[in-house]
């Protein structure tokens, strides 16, 4: 067996790995596909987040598999139960710090509850678009903390799996003037896809200009601010805060889901005029469950965002076409997926 850890900065490795003894209160997961995450890059770049110094760092946190045993004290699960694994509804954070990653043949789930820690996959929705439940459940809860409704202008940006996802969501409840922005052509035309008022390179335009085209202009105190209702973040440029607040308009939103490492200077003297929020969005405290039953109706265009599939024995290649700007999400297969 083996899983995937990080050693240090920029050192990752698929090493050799005895699983644990399950124990009465424990549920295994046989691993059929597992997402690779921005997180896991970010992860990377800073050497991983070990429990104890000169620890490793479990990868993996978006996964779905075949249930291979359950312990004696965990009810309403069954062996052969198709599942998705919630990782922050688990003791250990999997993948993200605890002892465990999901970028492994048999996953340990500590102290599983269904429900909980583990989702059943519903009839029909194939094990990638499963594992799409936990990037999709970010996505919503942003969309969430947005609290955007039909009728709004929305702004999002940033076209990686996040971004993607959060267009989905955005389409799915009727937003229709939505603008999506990124670097990259690729994901552009794939926001395309799914349906967007416009798509385009910040940098390539004068992007106030651009949304005052699309979404008009408004009065506020004496200076007009584009008519964009909510901003989402999914980006993570450090100019895309002072951007927003300089051409938001009177209680204009922005919803930051970016991981930002270093502190950013903004001009909060502008906002007086504005009275603008600013928040941000983490994870998906009660997500899973909406994004799950929203699966079996959505699960083409869910399969869509999906760019590479690899067999994990390549989940290091994986992880290098994941950083590159043209890949949206890229997807490990186990081999008897």
């Amino acid at each position: 067996m083996k899983r995937l850890n990080i050693h240090g900065v920029g050192d990752v490795r698929l090493d050799a790995y005895e699983r644990p003894e399950a124990g009465p209160k424990d549920v295994v997961v046989r691993m059929k596909s597992v997402g690779i995450c921005g997180s896991d890059l970010s992860y990377i770049k800073v050497g991983g987040m070990p429990a104890e110094p000169g620890g490793q760092t479990a990868l993996g946190h978006e996964g779905a598999g075949e249930v291979l045993q359950v312990g004696a004290e965990v009810s309403g699960i069954a062996v052969g139960d198709a599942v998705i694994v919630n990782p922050m509804m688990t003791p250990s954070n999997i993948g993200s710090g605890g002892p465990e990653g999901a970028f492994t043949e048999e996953l340990l789930v500590r102290e599983a509850q269904l429900g909980t820690s583990i989702l059943p996959i519903p009839e029909g929705v194939d094990y990638d678009v499963a594992a799409m439940c936990e990037p999709l459940a970010v996505a919503m809860h942003g969309v969430n903390r947005a609290e955007v409704k039909p009728g709004d202008k929305v702004v999002v940006f940033g076209c990686g799996p996040i971004g993607l996802g959060m267009l989905l969501w955005l389409n799915d409840r009727g937003i229709t003037e939505v603008v999506a922005l990124d670097l990259s052509e690729e994901r552009l035309e794939r926001a395309r896809a799914i349906g967007v008022q416009a798509a385009f390179d910040p940098s390539k335009v004068d992007l106030r200009a651009e949304l005052a085209r699309l979404h008009g202009e408004v009065p506020s105190y004496g200076r007009v601010g584009v008519g964009t209702d909510a901003y989402i973040d999914a980006a993570g440029a450090p100019h895309i805060l002072s951007q927003v607040i300089m051409m938001a308009k009177f209680h204009a939103r922005l919803v930051i889901t970016a991981a930002y490492m270093k502190p950013l200077e903004f001009p909060a003297g502008r906002m007086l005029t504005s009275e603008m929020t600013i928040t941000t969005a983490v994870g998906y405290p009660t997500e899973m469950p909406e994004v799950i039953a929203a699966m079996p109706r959505l699960k083409d265009r869910i399969a869509a965002m999906i760019s590479h599939t690899l067999p994990f024995d390549d989940v290091l290649h994986g992880l290098e076409i994941a950083a590159t700007p043209q890949s949206a999400k890229v997807m490990i297969k186990f081999e008897d997926a």
